[in-house]
């Protein structure tokens, strides 16, 4: 690997990795504090809300430095890749593609840029390089997309439980049903 490519894998490690570590904190100290995205987690279906916002403060912030550093690449990414499937799942899916309508654009490139990152590896500056891990290729895609897959689907079954959405004409007819249901006993 050329000292180019290396430098490029250093860069996208960095900006992803502090994209991931400026979110998490943000959602411990930004505005609404654990409290707000507690409720924010909430009202996109997750239950034990605040169990959810330290859980994303933490998954967030630890993937960031561990990108940053170059340290458990495949594990950093997979962490990414599936705060990204449930953000994209829950929050930005009913919005469409483009960003710019609070769609699933923007966590669809972290995703896919964290799986590329998993596959190429964290390159010859980093702390896996120099421990002599090498869990690269098919091999840490595998590893990051398989584990992101599994954490995404246990998060998903084991605390979303979204509320159905009130159906206004349902709920106008609703109030008729009493009539109706007298009317037709009598």
């Amino acid at each position: 690997m050329s000292d180019a490519e290396t430098a490029v894998l250093l860069l996208v490690r960095v900006v992803v990795g502090l994209i991931m570590i400026m979110h998490g904190l943000n959602h411990w100290r930004g505005g609404g504090r654990i409290e707000g995205t507690a409720r924010w987690f909430t009202g996109l279906g997750l239950r034990q809300g605040v169990l959810q916002a330290w859980m994303s403060v933490l998954t967030e912030v630890g993937a960031g430095i561990l990108l940053v550093l170059g340290l458990l690449t495949p594990l950093a990414c997979a962490a990414v890749i599936s705060v990204m499937l449930v953000a994209g799942l829950l929050a930005h899916r009913p919005n469409g593609f483009f960003v710019f309508k609070d769609g699933y654009e923007y966590v669809l490139t972290l995703a896919v840029v964290a799986l590329a990152l998993a596959v190429l590896g964290p390159g010859r500056w980093s702390l896996d390089h120099a421990a002599g891990v090498d869990l690269t290729g098919w091999t840490g895609g595998a590893i990051a997309l398989g584990a992101a897959v599994v954490a995404t689907g246990g998060l998903l079954g084991t605390f979303w439980r979204p509320q159905p959405k009130a159906d206004p004409e349902a709920e106008a007819g609703s109030e008729n049903i009493p009539e109706q249901v007298d009317q037709e006993a009598h």
